[in-house]
């Protein structure tokens, strides 16, 4: 398994850890974003953390029928985590602002499910995973994502979350930002807003 400083250095590396004043999908601002389409432009140091996610996920949950993933930022890491645990592997797309399943896309009755993302900050998109998983009368086993940046303030998720990196990062509303960061011009990285 990959150390916790070395997954550090991979995201370094990859300039997948920045920093700056970033406005979150969720809405709430930080002084460091995770872009893991950065990590995950170089495949062979994704890979490397897929692998030692892979491993905690054997370790934490001893049966899996389907992984899945959100669009856009779980694919990837979904498809990479589903072809190591030999585990088929599927997405959900926002259609009108909800997610859901298309593209012949299904979750059989009683499957037991993993819900995989990219990074978890306050567990929103996770969470409308499981609706479809409750939809379809199977068992949601629990969360796994590259990079776990939550905190108990905000997360809503209750299950334990497997990650390869757990972070640290504050994060603020916008009526109540530090003054450092108000200095600083904000930045939109986040893909839930785009049109």
């Amino acid at each position: 398994m990959l150390s916790l400083k070395d997954s550090l250095v991979v995201l370094k590396k990859t300039e997948a850890l920045k920093e700056g004043h970033f406005i979150l999908s969720s809405g709430l601002h930080s002084s460091k974003y995770v872009q893991c389409a950065k990590l995950l432009s170089f495949p062979n140091k994704a890979e490397k953390l897929c692998r030692s996610l892979a491993s905690k996920i054997r370790k934490n949950f001893s049966k899996i029928d389907l992984i899945l993933a959100p669009a856009m930022g779980g694919i990837i890491i979904g498809y990479q985590i589903g072809k190591i645990l030999n585990i088929e592997t599927i997405f959900c797309e926002r259609v009108k602002g909800k997610f859901s399943l298309r593209r012949g896309f299904e979750i059989k009755p009683k499957s037991r499910v993993l819900v995989i993302e990219d990074v978890i900050t306050t567990g929103k998109s996770s969470l409308e995973c499981t609706k479809l998983i409750k939809k379809s009368k199977s068992t949601l086993v629990g969360f796994a994502c590259i990079i776990d940046r939550s905190n108990k303030k905000q997360l809503k998720i209750k299950k334990k979350i497997i990650s390869q990196v757990k972070l640290n990062i504050p994060t603020y509303k916008k009526n109540n930002l530090p003054d450092f960061l108000k200095k600083i011009p904000t930045i939109s990285p986040g893909s839930r807003r785009i049109k």
